[in-house]
């Protein structure tokens, strides 16, 4: 098959759209990952299977679960989605009451199958695998000091270090674990276990989302609530930032392998990531959504005719927008959720727009009208003007953009695969020029202070409500200067 004729970004591999990031049509922020882990359950295998499938939306170009039975493990991980990687025969062949499971976006150029999770490694004390979410700042430099000990990396994933680091250590796994948790430095959240023992870790400021909850005797991790509701669990706690919990044949403990820092839970996960039906610390993302696009109309009213919302994070907040507004909320796009991954060529119009194999304006809705389009975010600005020239072309008087979040200026160091600063478009332009650049009649970003107020109930006290607001404010939360040798984005 011949890439010649297509435009740089709309056929990068073997299928269209493979990848993420710059490959993507869309030029939307990638999540990082999702685990799932099982302790004390005779189908750990099931159950990782349905928990992974829940988070799908966390990543999808790779998959997989590794159980123990108290003795052994056993494995299987692939590229693609979850239904994709495994079937009845392959679950059915993972036997024991212990598993982690994973899903996995990556960074372009690392979608390969040995970066693929559960890493799974030979250790004194028997089998060792983990599976994690999220990002190692400090990375490259943990790595260049253990090449330099002695240690060969069999991938590109940051999650090896933490494997190579509890190798070297002369302490039992517990320990050793503890010890090289206190090492990193970034957002993460971590699931490690042996042939009998299953680890649970957060980074120190609650970077990224990890959730306990129990199934009959069976405790159950999960990046997202809606995996527990999915196989019947209930929500118990979130795991604490700097906690570390040790499930082996004597039960659950709750240690600290070092002490909480600043509560900086990622406000992307309320604004885009976590999906409608989970719940961050006691508050549902789709109320909390609801209550963005409440108070952007507070912010930012504008007369119109219809409210629409981008598919499918920004449904809530548009239904929010049109009900403090009194403007009827219509779906104006329509998202179509079978493009990821065809092998057909598209036409030579679709490769001018490819954004139309994923998403479609609905001329009766939109004709005539003068529309207000909410969106979570912009990132590089083409995607907006792509749906925006949709809106018009379809026959849309008007197109007032209202943006959720506010704008997004500065790169993540913890977990999502974020352009470099000078291709995010809010990093040099003001509000006037990104209206301008994204064809639209009207932009408005939602204010710091309204996010906060809206997401709400989380911790209040605590500095910016127990957020994280880097990409918006440049305050981060943990070191990122590591003489250059930094890592940002997502590498787990």
């Amino acid at each position: 098959m011949s890439h010649e004729l297509i435009p740089e970004g709309l056929w990068t591999g073997d299928y269209y759209n493979e990848g993420t990031g710059k490959s993507d049509i869309f030029d939307t922020l990638k999540e990082e990952c999702g685990v799932f882990g099982v302790f004390g359950h005779p189908d750990a295998a099931s159950l990782s299977y349905y928990g992974l499938h829940a988070l799908q939306h966390r990543g999808e170009e790779s998959a997989g679960i590794c159980v123990a039975d108290g003795d052994s493990f056993n494995y299987h991980r692939d590229m693609g989605l979850v239904k994709e990687v495994f079937d009845k025969d392959k679950l059915e062949s993972l036997k024991g009451n212990m598993s982690i499971g994973h899903v996995r976006y990556s960074t372009s150029g690392d979608s390969r199958i040995t970066n693929a999770q559960p890493l799974v490694f030979k250790y004194r004390e028997g089998n060792l695998a983990i599976a994690t979410n999220g990002n190692i700042v400090n990375e490259p430099m943990l790595r260049r000091e253990l090449e330099k000990a002695g240690s060969i990396f069999q991938t590109t994933s940051d999650t090896e270090v933490i494997a190579h680091l509890i190798a070297r250590s002369p302490k039992d796994f517990v320990e050793a674990a503890k010890d090289a948790l206190q090492r990193l430095v970034g957002g993460f959240a971590f699931l490690l276990m042996t042939n009998d023992k299953l680890l649970v870790a957060s980074d120190p400021n609650g970077l990224r989302p990890l959730t306990m909850g129990r199934l009959g005797d069976a405790y159950i991790f999960t990046s997202e609530t809606c995996a527990l509701e999915v196989i019947g669990a209930e929500t118990i706690r979130d795991v604490a930032p700097g906690e570390l919990l040790i499930l082996d044949r004597d039960g659950l403990r709750e240690e600290r392998y070092t002490a909480p820092g600043r509560k900086a839970l990622c406000a992307m996960e309320y604004i885009y990531f976590s999906r409608p039906d989970s719940d961050l610390n006691g508050s549902n993302l789709h109320s909390a959504r609801k209550r963005m696009g409440s108070r952007m109309a507070l912010e930012s009213f504008i007369d119109a005719d219809v409210v629409t919302g981008v598919p499918d994070s920004s449904i809530s907040a548009a239904i929010g927008y049109a009900e403090q507004t009194g403007i009827p909320y219509e779906l104006g796009l329509i998202k179509n959720k079978y493009t990821g991954r065809t092998f057909i060529q598209p036409s030579q119009e679709l490769r001018e727009q490819g954004v139309k194999m994923k998403l479609s304006a609905v001329r009766r809705v939109v004709e005539g009208k003068r529309v207000v389009m909410i969106d979570d975010s912009i990132v590089r600005g083409t995607t907006s003007r792509r749906i925006v020239n949709l809106l018009r072309e379809a026959g849309a008087t008007e197109v007032h953009v209202r943006i959720t979040s506010p704008p997004f200026k500065n790169p993540c160091f913890y977990g999502i695969d974020t352009p470099d600063r000078r291709e995010l478009i809010a990093s040099s332009k003001s509000i006037e020029e990104i209206c301008r650049e994204i064809n639209a009649d009207s932009l408005s970003f939602l204010s710091v202070e309204g996010l906060i107020s809206a997401i709400g109930g989380y911790d209040e006290q605590s500095y910016k409500g127990g957020l994280c607001l880097a990409c918006f404010d440049n305050d981060y939360p943990t070191p990122i200067d590591f003489d250059g040798e930094e890592k940002m984005g997502c590498s787990c």
